[in-house]
C-alpha cells in the first residue's frame, strides 16, 4: 500500500528525493508516467515524474492536478509536491494544482535544502548566501529563475494567495491563512521543527518542498527502517554523460580532465541533426567513441562547446530551431548515442547529469522505472534498473550539484568499494 505519493517535474529531482527514503530501507519505486496504476504499485513510497517542468504552465497544472485527484481518491495518506531546490519550473502552477485537486484549505511550503547550501530566510531564497536570481540559477539560459521572493514566483503563475513565515518551533501556533503557505529553513533542524508542528496539527495530508524537507520526511513519518538496503559493487571504469550547461557541473568537468579523463565535446551536427548516429559518419563515431573507453576508464562525453556555446546556437538558428527545439534536440541526441553503446563490453559505471539527459537516455534503452539506491554525494544518486532481464546501475546528478573535485571523488570511493 502506497504510504506517500511524490510528485516531481523532472527526472533527477524525483531521484534526489525518493533516495532521501530508499536510503532508510524503505522501498521506494520512481516511474515516469502520471497515469502510473496505484493498486498495481508495492512500493510504500512511489515518486512520479510528470515531465512538466518544460511545459506551458496551464499544461503542467492540468497533469499535477489530475495525478493528485487520483491519489486522493485511491486514499493515498500523503501526498507531497517535489520541488526544485533552485526554484526552477512551474512551481506555482502546479503548487497550486495540488491545493485545488486535493480539496485542502492550506498546502505547507519548504522550499531549503540546507544540506546543500540552499535555504529560505524572511521568504527570500537563497544559493550558497546569495538571492538565488544572482546564482548561477539566475543566469541559466533554458531556464532563469526570475524571482527571489518565494511569493512572487508563485503569484506569476497562480492566484492562489501565497504568504511567508518563519520556521516554527513547537510552541508556535500554526498559520490560519489559506493558501499556500512559505515557511523559512536555514538548518534541517528548522525542517524538522516545522514539519513536526504540520504534522502535529493537521498531518501533512498535503505539502511542498524539495529534497531537503524530504531527507526529514522518513523520521517524521515514522517509517525509516534499521535495515537499508546494501548497495551493489560497481565497475570502477566511469563514464559520464553530460547534457547540462550549469556552470558547476562544468568546473567539475575541466576539473576531471585535468586530472586524466578522456573528454570528447559532441560538434553542433552530432548534437543537432536528427538520426545522425545511425547515419555512416555517426556509426564511425561510435566507433571512435567505443576505442576512447576502452582505452581509457574515465571518460567524458559532454554537449559544452569549448570556450561557450555559441557554435551550437549558431548551428541552431541555421536550422530554425528556437531554444525549447534545441534543448529537446540535445537530449535526444545523448538518449540515442548512450542507447548505441549501452551493450558495450567497454562501458562501466554511467554517470549521467541534467535530468533532460537521464530521460532520454532512459527512453533510448526502454527503462521506466528506476529503484533510488543511496546517495554517493550530496544530490549525487545511485539507482538501479532492470533491462533485457539484468540489473544495471546508473549514477544520476542534478547540473547544479556537487564540490569542484565530484568526479574525482566518486573514480576513487567507487575504487575503494
Amino acid at each position: 500500500m502506497i504510504l506517500l505519493l511524490i510528485i516531481a517535474d523532472d527526472f533527477t529531482g524525483a531521484l534526489d528525493t525518493g533516495v532521501q527514503f530508499a536510503a532508510h530501507g524503505i522501498p521506494t519505486r520512481v516511474v515516469v508516467d502520471p497515469d502510473v496504476d496505484f493498486a498495481a504499485c508495492e512500493a510504500q513510497v512511489l515518486v512520479v515524474d510528470t515531465e512538466t517542468r518544460h511545459l506551458p504552465a496551464s499544461e503542467a497544472g492540468g497533469i499535477v492536478a489530475g495525478l493528485t485527484g487520483r491519489a486522493r481518491r485511491a486514499g493515498i495518506r500523503h501526498i507531497y509536491k517535489k520541488t526544485d531546490s533552485a526554484l526552477r519550473g512551474n512551481i506555482g502552477a502546479e503548487l497550486a494544482a495540488v491545493l485545488k485537486a486535493s480539496g485542502c484549505r492550506s498546502l505547507p511550503f519548504l522550499p531549503a535544502f540546507p544540506q546543500a547550501g540552499r535555504i529560505t530566510r524572511g521568504g527570500i531564497h537563497y544559493v550558497d548566501g546569495v538571492p538565488v536570481t544572482e546564482s548561477p540559477f539566475g543566469i541559466d539560459p533554458f531556464e532563469p529563475v526570475k524571482h527571489a521572493a518565494v511569493t512572487e514566483l508563485i503569484a506569476e503563475q497562480s492566484d492562489v494567495p501565497a504568504k511567508s513565515f518563519p520556521a516554527l518551533s513547537e510552541e508556535d501556533s500554526i498559520p490560519q491563512e489559506e493558501g499556500i503557505l512559505i515557511f523559512d529553513a536555514a538548518d534541517p533542524e528548522d525542517l524538522r521543527r516545522t514539519g513536526r508542528r504540520l504534522l502535529d496539527e493537521d498531518g501533512l495530508s498535503i505539502m511542498a518542498g524539495c529534497a531537503g524537507f524530504g531527507s526529514v520526511l522518513p523520521g517524521l513519518l515514522g517509517i525509516a527502517s534499521d535495515t537499508p538496503r546494501p548497495i551493489p559493487e560497481l565497475d570502477p571504469r566511469l563514464l559520464v554523460v553530460c547534457g547540462s550547461v550549469n556552470p558547476i557541473t562544468v568546473s567539475q568537468l575541466d576539473r576531471a580532465e585535468s586530472a586524466g579523463f578522456s573528454r570528447l565535446r559532441l560538434t553542433p551536427r552530432q548534437k543537432l541533426e536528427p538520426d545522425y548516429w545511425e547515419s555512416e559518419e555517426g556509426k564511425e563515431a561510435l566507433a571512435r567513441i567505443e576505442e576512447m573507453l576502452a582505452s581509457n576508464p574515465h571518460c567524458i562525453i559532454e554537449t559544452n562547446d569549448r570556450g561557450g556555446n555559441q557554435p551550437t546556437a549558431d548551428y541552431a538558428a541555421g536550422l530554425g530551431l528556437d531554444r525549447e527545439a534545441l534543448r529537446v534536440r540535445i537530449a535526444g541526441s545523448l538518449g540515442h548515442l548512450v542507447g548505441s553503446i549501452f551493450t558495450s563490453p567497454s562501458l562501466g559505471t554511467l554517470l549521467l547529469t541534467g535530468g533532460d539527459t537521464l530521460l532520454q537516455c532512459m527512453n533510448c534503452v526502454g527503462v521506466k522505472e528506476l529503484e533510488p539506491l543511496c546517495e554517493l554525494e550530496r544530490g549525487v544518486v545511485l539507482a538501479g534498473f532492470t533491462y533485457h532481464g539484468c540489473t544495471r546501475s546508473v549514477i544520476t546528478k542534478s547540473g547544479g550539484f556537487g564540490q569542484e573535485s565530484l568526479l574525482i571523488d566518486l573514480v576513487e570511493r567507487i575504487a575503494r568499494r
